[in-house]
């Protein structure tokens, strides 16, 4: 009699076990989806201030779309460390601006739409690991800051697949040309 007890609470145990795992994945799936939007909000919010001055950032008479340069101002006045020179030197330079605004651009509404996100981490952790090297070292540490924590952020979203949940990533994962290059999932 105290065996099958025992067993009934095992088993009874394992049950509960089963049904609070799909819970807790369900919660992890929803933060990462909510890590995921967040971190698309910023890289598009950058794209959009840069682009239209709205104030924060970069003022009005700056913007992109007005003529001002998106990369000229933080690189000849705000770089330091031991890649200043290459970086005063590509400053408003026009292929930096574009390549800079379409990063932000196509990295940001990746994010935000869930699709593409092996690329969107690549293409957003080099941009972002540029910008720590920007300024070395780092204000308040010896060598972390948010870009590092940004771009490890990219990676996890990337390998876990989180565009699935809240985006179109499965959808995306259905098209023909994402099946047969899988690195564009």
């Amino acid at each position: 009699m105290e065996t099958m007890t025992a067993t009934t609470e095992r088993t009874a145990a394992r049950t509960t076990a089963a049904a609070a795992e799909p819970t807790r994945e369900r919660a992890v799936r929803y933060l990462l989806a909510g890590l995921r939007l967040a971190l698309g909000w910023v890289f598009l919010w950058a794209f959009l201030d840069k682009l239209f001055g709205l104030g924060l950032a970069t003022e009005e008479k700056a913007d992109w779309i007005n003529g001002g340069s998106p990369t000229k101002g933080f690189l000849t006045f705000g770089v330091a460390g031991p890649f200043e020179g290459f970086y005063q030197g590509i400053a408003g330079a026009a292929w930096a601006d574009w390549l800079f605004m379409i990063g932000l651009a196509a990295v940001g509404t990746a994010l935000l739409l869930g699709i593409g996100l092996r690329i969107a981490a690549v293409a957003g952790g080099l941009l972002l690991v540029m910008m720590w090297t920007a300024v070395l070292p780092p204000e308040n540490n010896p060598f972390m800051d948010d870009h590092l924590i940004y771009a490890a952020v990219l990676a996890v979203l990337a390998l876990v697949g989180a565009g699935d949940t809240l985006g179109r990533g499965r959808a995306w994962a259905k098209l023909p040309v994402v099946r047969w290059y899988r690195w564009l999932r």
